[in-house]
């Protein structure tokens, strides 16, 4: 009977009188249903090793000391008793930091004509020397005004990109010219209060 049933058959009959054991790896057994189990895997990044850190200060504590360095700030911007003014600026790609009457080289056309006066809406942070305030990630365009003149359009000096490969007759010379802005920070100004 068995020869009839071939190898298959024979396997089946023997895997059946044999006792089953559990596998060695706990991790190696997967549920059949998927729902039964948590709809995001357990790694490190879901679930971090180290356990929740509970806040030591109370809620009530913390929004005090919030609410003081709010008003002590306040009182600083409304008595302009903080000092030259700086400005963290993302603009053509890049993020500069800048003050009253500083010139900045842009490697990027910018629509606006020489003489021109252009507002930078993309402010990250300013600061004095008390007190920053850093944007999660801009600043409001009410809280901060960061305002720029075109000094000049130009062009950058040619730089040359050479590709050569010895023993091919491989030769490339390419010249790379880049547009330049020049730009002359006016003024930063800053909103009489906080929100």
């Amino acid at each position: 009977m068995a020869v009839s049933r071939g190898l298959p058959g024979l396997w089946r009959t023997c895997s059946l009188l044999l006792p089953r054991r559990p596998l060695l790896l706990p991790g190696a057994s997967r549920p059949q249903s998927s729902v039964s189990g948590d709809l995001v895997p357990r790694t490190s990044l879901s679930r971090p090793p180290w356990a929740e850190q509970t806040s030591l200060v109370p809620a009530e504590e913390e929004r005090s000391r919030h609410a003081a360095v709010v008003s002590t700030v306040n009182q600083r911007i409304s008595q302009q008793s903080f000092a030259r003014l700086f400005a963290v600026v993302h603009i053509a790609g890049h993020q500069w930091k800048v003050t009253n009457e500083d010139l900045i080289l842009i490697e990027n056309h910018i629509e606006a004509e020489c003489g021109e006066r252009i507002r930078m809406e993309k402010v990250l942070l300013v600061g004095a020397e008390d007190f920053t305030l850093v944007g999660r990630p801009l600043l409001g365009k009410e809280l901060v005004r960061v305002e720029a003149t075109v000094i000049e359009k130009t062009e950058s000096w040619p730089r040359v990109h050479m590709r050569f490969w010895k023993r091919h007759r491989f030769q490339r010379k390419k010249f790379i010219i880049q547009p330049q802005t020049v730009l002359r920070i006016n003024s930063i100004e800053l909103a009489p209060r906080l929100a």
